[in-house]
């Protein structure tokens, strides 16, 4: 395609993957994280779907590890390095004067500048402003996970959290690595337009793994790696519900919220009927991956290895999901289901009797064993089937999308159902 008169060159990708952001001004402010550089592939992702985006950075970022030059090709805007007699601050961040504002990545020296409510970079001066006018603010902190953990950090983190929406790093190798830019793409579009959609919802999601103890030291478990039931926790939160997360075992810390550490399935067992036993829920979300056979006894001591070969008697773990109708009868109900290897009516099948079994009033399934949707994967392929055993399909997609959908789903079966 040739560039149009008048029309920087880069903006013609404007749009070409989607146009969810269109007509959106986003406000990029990118700091001195050594992970700056993502922020060109963020900037890319945003235009793709539509948005025209401006960039502002820190003095430091731009001088050593970043070129404004390289921002400026990416986005076709001009960069803000400084503030001038031109009042960026103001014509980015004022009342209506842009969308919402993205800090990727963002550094804990940033973090606590804003909490604290000093204003002496281009990036803090756009937060001032953007908090004072209430254009929403979306936050990926990189750093390295030491100082993640910092009890000063973490402070700052949930001080800021009222008033921003926090997209959290991965833990790796020591760093808390800045979230991919899909995961930011996916929560602005959350931002913008599920903002408050579940507000005055309270939802209780289980998500992780449970582990049954062979000795002390010696477990039982499964792979489940507890993203899709954190995705759906941390997009119910954008949109405006009160959520209480039950979480096992899994890849990824969560925060914010209410959240309650498990670890056996019987600890699990225990919290969702004390949760919905004492406090009201209108949804409750089962995405754990609770064991499902336990050891009938459990060693005290750890078992000698020169005991060769030991045989293990398994009994049934007590089914969660199969108590909550019976505390709660007006809880809206949403099962999972995996399997693995089996055929979409298979599948289906097995989701609709589980819907029967522990009357769920829709059930999400999935098969472990496609392509993609392995365990620990980012994207997962999904049949929601609800009690007339009507089946909505989502194709591959990011367990945020996934998320978003099927909370979008709650919301209007929940309406309905309010309605009737």
């Amino acid at each position: 395609m040739t560039a149009r008169r008048g029309v920087h060159p880069s903006k013609d990708i404007l749009g070409r993957q989607g146009t969810e952001l269109e007509g959106k001004k986003i406000v990029l402010c990118i700091t001195g994280s050594i992970a700056a550089y993502r922020a060109i592939d963020l900037a890319r992702l945003l235009m793709r779907h539509g948005a025209d985006v401006y960039a502002v950075m820190t003095e430091s970022t731009a001088s050593v590890l970043l070129n404004p030059d390289i921002m400026r090709w990416a986005t076709g805007n001009d960069v803000v390095t400084k503030l001038t007699g031109n009042l960026e601050h103001i014509m980015l961040a004022d009342y209506d004067m842009s969308d919402i504002v993205i800090v990727y990545p963002c550094t804990a020296n940033t973090l606590g500048k804003v909490a604290a409510g000093i204003d002496d970079t281009p990036v803090t001066s756009i937060l001032s402003v953007a908090l004072g006018s209430k254009i929403p603010i979306i936050v990926a902190p990189a750093m390295h996970e030491a100082m993640y953990e910092n009890v000063f950090v973490k402070q700052n983190v949930s001080k800021l959290r009222e008033y921003m929406t926090f997209v959290e790093p991965k833990m790796e190798a020591g760093k808390a690595k800045v979230a991919d830019p899909e995961h930011i793409l996916n929560a602005t579009i959350s931002v913008l337009y599920n903002k408050n959609v579940l507000s005055g919802k309270r939802i209780l999601v289980t998500a992780g793994s449970t582990v049954e103890y062979i000795d002390p030291i010696r477990v039982m478990t499964n792979l489940s790696s507890g993203k899709m039931g954190i995705a759906i926790a941390q997009e119910a939160e954008r949109m405006g519900a009160a959520v209480t997360l039950v979480y096992g075992h899994g890849i990824i810390n969560p925060a914010g919220g209410k959240i309650v550490h498990v670890s056996t399935g019987e600890e699990m067992y225990k919290a969702v009927l004390s949760e919905i036993s004492s406090n009201r829920y209108d949804v409750v979300i089962m995405t754990a991956a609770v064991a499902d056979f336990a050891p009938l006894k459990k060693s005290d001591k750890k078992i000698a290895t020169q005991l060769g070969k030991i045989e293990l008697s398994l009994v049934p773990t007590r089914k969660i999901i199969d108590q909550v109708k019976n505390k709660s009868k007006d809880t809206f109900l949403v099962a999972f289901k995996a399997d693995y290897g089996v055929s979409d009516s298979d599948l289906i099948e097995k989701a609709y009797r589980k819907l029967k079994e522990s009357d769920a009033d829709i059930v999400v399934a999935n098969d472990l064993g496609r392509k993609g949707s392995e365990p620990g994967s980012d994207k997962n392929e999904v049949f929601i089937v609800n009690r007339n055993k009507e089946v909505i399909h989502l194709p591959p997609k990011s367990k945020v999308q996934v998320a978003q959908r099927l909370l979008e789903l709650v919301d209007e079966l929940t309406a309905m159902s309010c309605s009737k």
